[in-house]
């Protein structure tokens, strides 16, 4: 396999794999920063359209600034080639975490799928449909940091490059209407995220076959196998995982900022809002008597005479006491 040494200004260290693109470690060597470069091979370079998709991706994923969205630094051609560099990830793909049993306790694995979620969840704020949510497209760090990774079949609103009668994504999280070739809404990237959810928990896949044809026929027609969620014993997961799955996308929760908010009832349980630390609101000067404005400030608020009240009051009680006792009247 023959490797580039350099690209530009980017001087490569590493092949980290890739298919229709080649992805490297490589050194900025103007700013001294590591980052991850990927270049378009040259089998791919023969089709227009996966030339296109590619170019889509570094504008789209560009024009992203999330702090669980892998950054885009800089793309364009090299020697007619496209490349895309992007923030350089330690750590593992969610995939890898999942098969190796690197994956912490139950809560862990919530809090991984909220950061998820709320990725997703902006990416649609900025009218962007992912189309391929699953383990592999998240880089998970070890101490539980995620990452979104790879738009390279996201859509933007408006653009259509997808060839006639052509099925994009990975099959196991498709949607029904996505395996139908209907137009996709960000209730696609939901029902992905459901059944993602589904594997982080249980370690299973939701969706099994030995064929394609196999795995499309079960996300059309079969409902989802809760049994392995049932044993964790939170009936609402279930109801959350199920809700994101139905076959019906207008029956699938609004946002995946709904189904986040449900994920944290779920992780506390029972919680308010937090309570807001007190702010001293000063008296204006104007309207206070003038002792009042001679008082040091903390004192010069509503907490603060309302305390000095209260001082006042047990004072004059105290001494009305004092003073009976002194007549013997008590």
């Amino acid at each position: 396999m023959d490797h580039p040494s350099r690209v530009g200004k980017y001087q490569i260290e590493q092949f980290l794999g890739g298919g229709m693109a080649h992805v490297y470690r490589a050194t900025d060597t103007v700013l001294g920063r590591q980052v991850a470069l990927k270049i378009l091979t040259k089998a791919a370079m023969s089709d227009q359209e996966s030339k296109t998709r590619f170019l889509m991706e570094a504008r789209v994923a560009s024009n992203i600034t999330h702090e669980n969205i892998i950054s885009i630094y800089d793309f364009g051609e090299d020697e007619g080639r496209p490349f895309i560099v992007m923030e350089y990830l330690e750590g593992e793909s969610l995939r890898a975490a999942i098969r190796d049993g690197h994956l912490g306790d139950f809560r862990w694995r919530l809090r991984v799928a909220q950061q998820v979620g709320r990725a997703i969840d902006y990416i649609h704020s900025r009218r962007i449909i992912h189309r391929d949510i699953k383990p592999e497209n998240i880089n998970i760090d070890r101490v539980g940091k995620v990452k979104l990774m790879d738009f390279g079949i996201a859509k933007a609103d408006g653009v259509a490059i997808t060839r006639a009668g052509y099925t994009l994504g990975t099959p196991y999280y498709m949607a029904p209407e996505q395996v139908l070739g209907r137009s996709l809404t960000p209730q696609a990237d939901i029902y992905a995220f459901g059944i993602m959810l589904f594997e982080l928990l249980t370690g299973l896949k939701a969706v099994t076959g030995s064929s394609v044809e196999q795995i499309f026929e079960r996300i059309l027609y079969q409902p989802l196998d809760t049994a392995p969620l049932d044993q964790l014993g939170v009936p609402a997961l279930t109801d959350l995982v199920v809700r994101c799955t139905t076959k019906q996308p207008a029956q699938r929760p609004r946002s995946l900022g709904e189904v986040c908010d449900g994920i944290e009832a779920i992780l506390y349980p029972g919680s308010v809002t937090a309570p807001q630390p007190q702010v001293y609101v000063p008296v204006k000067s104007a309207a206070l008597p003038g002792f009042v404005q001679k008082l040091p400030s903390p004192l010069r608020t509503q907490t603060g005479l309302m305390l000095l009240a209260a001082l006042l009051m047990v004072a004059a009680v105290t001494l009305i006491y004092e003073l009976l006792v002194l007549t013997h009247v008590v």
